[in-house]
């Protein structure tokens, strides 16, 4: 399989999906070497054209059109997929020509929007965002959610290519070559679509060159497999090398075809008008406000938070998922309308958008809904940390304690879901002020970050001068003889603050812990503390058991000797209710906490 566009055969060296690579031959020297603008010497250059192969599994093509321009030497190329080579099976973010990681299908368009977006919107230039799509991720709904964000906010400068190449990898596509069935999926979405065949170069450079007044798709006909006589259109050869004698037996043929032509080409080079932008020192331009004793949700805290941190840095853009109102991110789109970016309820959109938004370090990003809807975006997330992605998501309504809207509503997984992510630091702020300095520490930590936040009010607790860090546990009520260690956040710390009050009147003192962060956790704050209760410790949590708060002091306190752990969470699936009657329906609030502590202390009574 070669580059159509002067016949070098950098993709002979293929030893992965070679029939999906040729099926795009003929697009790929087009868009590199006629319509794209970009530095070759400089693939992050800030005013480049952008590409995402969203059909991820044909890398190959992308390493070899890199090698034609020169960027890659061509030997490098004998290394793909090795372990020591940075060209993987599918794009990462290590190769320098690669903003977002593909592979996992029916995602690029949506980081592509979250680009595009910001070049329209945000940079107010002139590059243009070219995404090539296979025909199998055209099953996913989130490239239909991608479709319908880049019709709603007019983003001409966004080309879909879609490869129309009939077969899949067990099976061929449900249109198959159906082109004016794909044509008129994407006029319904608000697209100028057009067919072209996707192996004729003409064609190609025609239709890329023509203006455009809304959001392009390229439906290209194509052939899998082309060139490869044996593989041409027929099924089982998909991710399939070519045996050696039959792979020089291709490269023979096609070089028989070869026009010669000396003269190179070369991509045009891009129209300089984006501004430099940097991201350092995202600060909160005053301590926080909130006075002692009085109340405010977490949520509200985050949206007020937003706001603030908005006024002073013009570059952060807040994403969210038709909760603003509930999320409180609607406060800063009160104030900086401009940067606030409805997604509409497509959370997978909305983490991919979030992605395209942050790359090349163009923006600071935040992006909110309720945690629970996290899980249907938790693929997008995954793929977020294999891209090396800067972005903020905060999910408020966690936990039993949002009350009668019932389980639907719940964050129950959240923690489990984030913690297994291995870029990502988790926030679980309790009050106004912790909310606060979660945010700003966010906007500038690498990675994924996660805010947790709750719907009930809550005390305030923290003094607006308190110190916070990523990383570092709060120990919030303590005395000379405490008895048993509780680590509690966001509802669960008052109700633990609670239990202590209560405690106290029969002459038992215990040391309640707020983690602040769930991940990383203060492992050293809560063994030292807990050597001091003699090893003993609860954890109360508005979450299920499995992969939550408690299982993350567990492991924090595996390898210590005289330790114990007596665990609160959610053991099932909940029910509507008031909050403070799921609270205790479920066994993690005040009364259920003072319960646990004396069967704690009964415990080790029994064992002396």
């Amino acid at each position: 399989c070669a580059l159509a566009q002067d016949g070098r055969t950098n993709l002979s060296f293929c030893c992965s999906h070679p029939t999906s690579c040729c099926s795009v031959a003929e697009i790929m020297s087009v868009l590199f070497f006629h319509t794209m603008k970009y530095r070759p010497e400089d693939p992050r250059h800030s005013s480049n054209d952008r590409f995402v192969l969203s059909k991820g599994h044909a890398a190959p093509v992308l390493y070899a059109v890199w090698a034609e321009t020169g960027y890659l030497k061509e030997n490098e190329l004998l290394n793909l997929r090795k372990v020591d080579s940075i060209l993987e099976g599918h794009p990462v973010p290590k190769q320098q020509f690669v903003d977002v990681a593909t592979g996992s299908l029916g995602q690029g368009l949506g980081a592509a929007c979250g680009m595009a977006y910001t070049g329209k919107y945000f940079d107010k230039a002139s590059y243009r965002v070219f995404c090539l799509l296979g025909d199998g991720e055209l099953s996913e709904g989130s490239v239909w959610e991608a479709m319908a964000f880049a019709s709603y906010y007019q983003l001409d400068n966004l080309v879909a290519i879609l490869d129309i190449n009939r077969l899949g990898q067990s099976e061929p596509a449900p249109l198959q070559h159906h082109v004016e069935k794909y044509q008129r999926r994407c006029e319904a979405f608000g697209w100028h679509a057009i067919i072209v065949d996707g192996h004729s170069v003409e064609e190609l450079c025609k239709v890329l060159s023509q203006p455009r007044h809304q959001p392009l798709a390229i439906i290209a006909r194509t052939i899998k497999g082309k060139g490869i006589p044996v593989a041409e259109d027929k099924m089982g050869w998909h991710g399939k090398p070519l045996a050696r004698d039959m792979a020089d037996s291709v490269i023979k043929e096609l070089q028989s075809r070869i026009m010669s032509c000396n003269k190179r080409v070369y991509p045009s080079p891009p129209k300089e008008d984006t501004s430099a932008v940097s991201l350092r020192n995202f600060r909160m331009p005053s301590a926080p406000s909130y006075k002692s004793g009085e109340k405010v949700a977490t949520r509200k805290a985050y949206g007020m938070a937003l706001a603030k941190l908005g006024r002073y840095n013009e570059r952060m853009v807040v994403l969210d998922g038709d909760t603003k109102n509930s999320t409180f991110s609607e406060l800063f789109k009160n104030e900086h309308p401009n940067r606030y970016v409805e997604c509409y309820i497509a959370e997978q959109n909305m983490v991919s958008v979030a992605v395209g938004c942050a790359v090349r370090d163009r923006n600071v990003v935040f992006a909110s809904t309720f945690a629970a809807f996290f899980t249907r975006a938790y693929d997008q997330l995954r793929m977020a940390a294999i891209s090396e992605s800067n972005i903020n998501l905060c999910g408020s309504h966690c936990g039993v304690s949002i009350g009668e809207d019932g389980p639907s509503q719940m964050g129950l997984e959240d923690l489990a879901l984030f913690r297994a992510i291995p870029t990502a630091t988790v926030f679980y702020p309790s009050d106004g002020v912790s909310t606060e300095k979660a945010v700003e520490l966010a906007a500038n930590t690498k990675g994924l970050c996660f805010i947790r936040t709750s719907r009930p009010e809550s005390n305030i607790i923290y003094n607006c001068n308190e110190d916070f860090h990523v990383g570092q546990a709060k120990v919030v009520y303590k005395t000379n003889d405490d008895h048993v260690t509780v680590v509690g956040a966001g509802v669960t710390l008052h109700e633990a603050l609670a239990a202590a009050e209560q405690l106290k009147k029969g002459l038992i003192n215990i040391r309640v812990i707020d983690p602040f962060t769930i991940k990383p956790l203060d492992n050293k704050t809560i063994i030292d503390n807990a050597r001091v209760t003699r090893g003993r410790i609860i954890t109360v949590e508005d979450h299920y058991y499995e992969g939550g708060l408690g299982e993350a002091v567990c492991s924090a306190v595996v390898n210590e000797t005289g330790f114990t752990v007596h665990r609160l969470a959610v053991t099932q699936v909940p029910r509507s209710g008031k909050p403070h009657e799921l609270l205790r329906v479920f066994g993690i609030d005040r009364d259920a906490i003072v319960q646990a502590v004396h069967k704690v202390l009964s415990g080790s009574s029994n064992a002396k």
